[in-house]
């Protein structure tokens, strides 16, 4: 028995939540960050210090496993990469150079890596513990 269009509305979901909380997590670690801290020889830095990328990696880890380990692997991949890269999008398009797009760009090929290398270890990690506990 099919359950006809809600089938297809309740795949979308994972990837949905997932998307959400990468803007949110986005918005919490880097978004309140805009200024460029000027060294004492010239140059700049910045907006953003280590510390709030490595929380941002370390707070999409969470999402990232509740999609892999419920077999939701398009979710856990294509979530936070859709979410990352409309957020450093809409973060940098100010950018007067132009050269955001490259940003952009670079942000939604090494979150495509990360999280399908994640999704990977953690959905072969699910599968063996579920094999073991046959």
């Amino acid at each position: 028995m099919s359950q006809g269009p809600l089938r297809p509305a309740s795949s979308l979901l994972p990837t949905l939540v997932t998307v959400g909380i990468s803007l949110a997590v986005w918005a919490a670690w880097l978004g309140w960050d805009q200024h460029r801290d000027i060294q004492p020889d010239g140059t700049t830095t910045g907006p953003y210090e280590a510390w709030q990328v490595i929380g941002l990696v370390l707070t999409l880890l969470m999402p990232v496993y509740w999609a892999a380990s419920r077999h939701h692997g398009p979710a856990a991949v294509l979530g936070p990469t859709i979410g990352l890269t409309v957020a450093a999008f809409h973060d940098w398009s100010d950018d007067a150079s132009g050269l955001y797009m490259v940003g952009v760009v670079m942000v939604m090929l090494g979150s495509l890596a990360a999280t399908a290398a994640v999704s990977a270890v953690i959905g072969a990690m699910s599968r063996d513990g579920r094999r073991a506990a046959h």
